[in-house]
C-alpha cells in the first residue's frame, strides 16, 4: 500500500508544471526462476541431489575445475567451467545435459528439477529507522524555486483519498513520529529552504527585539522606538519591485539583504527624531523642528543610500548574491525616500497625541 501511495504522488509530479527528472525508488518487476532437485526421481535413477545440484551449478553459474599454472603468470590461473551464454539464456537448453543413472542410462537433467517462476526481491528503504518510498525531482523553466512547485503539489496531494479514511499528512521539518498511518515527507533542497528561511526569520525577530531594546534606553520612550522602526517594512516597497525588475528569485541571500537593510533603515530614522529632539530642546517649535528635520536630515541619509547602492553594485550580478544586492540597494532607495517623510509624520502625530494626553 505504501509503494501505491508513492505511486500516486509521483503520478501528481509528473502531473505538475514545472517539474523534471522524476523517479522513484521502487525497481520494477524482475522475473526469477527458481530450481529446484525432484528428489523422488532423483532417487529413483540412483542421482543422488548434490550431484544434480553440482551439475546445474556448472552449466547455470560455472565452477572451479582447478588452477592452471601459466608460464608467464606470477600466481596461478583459475579454471572456471561453464556453458556459453547462448545455452545458458534458455532453460530449455537444459534437456541437452544429461546425468547418467546407476543403471547407466542417461537421464536428461531438465528431468530432474522443477522451475519455479517468481519476482526478484526489491529493496527496502529505511530512514531514521522507518520505512520510506522516495519519489524524487526536480523543478526547471520559470519555476526555479522549489516552494512554487510544492504548494501546488501539495493542493493535489491533500485530495488524495485513503481506504483508512484519513487524509495523507504532509511533514516539513520533521519526520512523522508514528508509523501506524501513512505520512508524507517534504525533503531535500525544499527542507534546507525551508530550515533557512524560518532560522532567519527568528534571527530577524531577535534582531527587531535588540534594536527596540536599544532605542528605548536612548530615548527613554517605549513609543518612539515604534515610530523609528515603522519604516522598516517599507524597504520591501523597494525589494519586491527590484526582484520583479531583474527577474530574481527572493532567495536566502535577499532574506539576509533586507535584515541587515533594516540596521541602516534604523539608523536614518534616528537621525531624524535625534535632530527634532535638539531643535525641541532649543526651544523650535514641533512643526517647525519636524519640518527642518526632513530637509536638513535629508542630505546625510541620501549620501548613506548612494553608499550602499554603490557598495553593493559589485555583486548585483552575481548568481548567489544577487539577491542580496537587490535587497540592500532597492530597499535602502525606498526606505530612504519614503522614511523621510513617514518619520516625522508619525513622531508629529505621536507628539501632538503625547500633549493632549497631558493637557487632559
Amino acid at each position: 500500500r505504501q509503494v501505491a501511495i508513492a505511486g500516486e504522488i509521483k503520478g501528481i509530479f509528473e502531473k505538475t508544471p514545472g517539474v523534471v527528472d522524476i523517479d522513484w525508488y521502487v525497481e520494477d518487476d524482475q522475473k526469477k526462476l527458481t530450481f529446484e532437485v525432484d528428489k523422488e526421481k532423483s532417487a529413483y535413477h540412483g542421482i543422488s541431489a548434490e550431484e544434480v545440484s553440482q551439475t546445474l551449478k556448472a552449466a547455470m553459474g560455472g565452477m572451479t575445475a582447478g588452477l592452471a599454472h601459466m608460464e608467464r603468470e606470477k600466481e596461478p590461473v583459475e579454471i572456471s567451467l561453464r556453458a556459453p551464454i547462448r545455452e545458458r539464456a534458455d532453460i530449455a537448453n537444459l534437456s541437452r545435459i544429461s546425468l547418467t543413472s546407476a543403471s547407466g542410462v542417461p537421464v536428461s537433467l531438465s528431468e530432474l528439477i522443477r522451475v519455479k517462476e517468481g519476482n526478484e526481491d526489491k529493496a527496502l528503504y529505511r530512514k531514521n529507522l522507518r520505512s520510506v518510498v522516495y519519489v524524487t525531482g526536480d523543478v526547471a523553466g520559470t519555476a526555479e524555486s522549489p516552494v512554487y512547485a510544492i504548494m501546488q503539489m501539495g493542493d493535489e496531494i491533500k485530495k488524495l483519498k485513503l481506504p483508512e479514511g484519513y487524509e495523507l499528512k504532509q511533514h516539513t521539518a520533521e519526520q512523522p513520529s508514528q508509523e501506524d498511518q501513512y505520512a508524507m515527507k517534504w525533503d531535500g533542497e525544499w527542507h534546507i529552504t525551508y530550515e533557512v528561511f524560518r532560522d532567519l526569520g527568528i534571527a530577524f525577530a531577535a534582531v527587531m527585539i535588540l534594536i527596540y531594546v536599544m532605542v528605548v534606553g536612548w530615548f527613554r520612550s517605549f513609543i518612539i522606538p515604534i515610530v523609528i522602526m515603522a519604516p522598516i517594512p517599507l524597504s520591501l516597497v523597494g525589494i519586491l519591485p527590484g526582484h520583479a525588475a531583474m527577474g530574481a528569485f527572493f532567495t536566502a541571500t535577499s532574506m539576509i539583504g533586507f535584515i541587515a537593510g533594516a540596521g541602516i533603515v534604523v539608523r536614518n530614522s534616528i537621525i531624524l527624531v535625534d535632530f527634532i529632539e535638539l531643535k525641541l530642546s532649543e526651544g523650535v517649535a514641533l512643526k517647525e523642528a519636524v519640518v527642518q528635520a526632513g530637509i536638513i536630515r535629508f542630505r546625510p541619509m541620501l549620501l548613506t543610500a548612494a553608499a550602499v547602492v554603490v557598495g553593493s553594485s559589485v555583486i548585483l550580478f552575481d548568481p548567489i548574491f544577487q539577491g542580496m544586492a537587490i535587497s540592500l540597494m532597492a530597499g535602502e532607495v525606498a526606505a530612504t525616500l519614503l522614511s523621510r517623510t513617514m518619520v516625522p509624520v508619525l513622531y508629529y502625530l505621536y507628539k501632538q497625541w503625547d500633549m493632549k494626553k497631558k493637557t487632559t
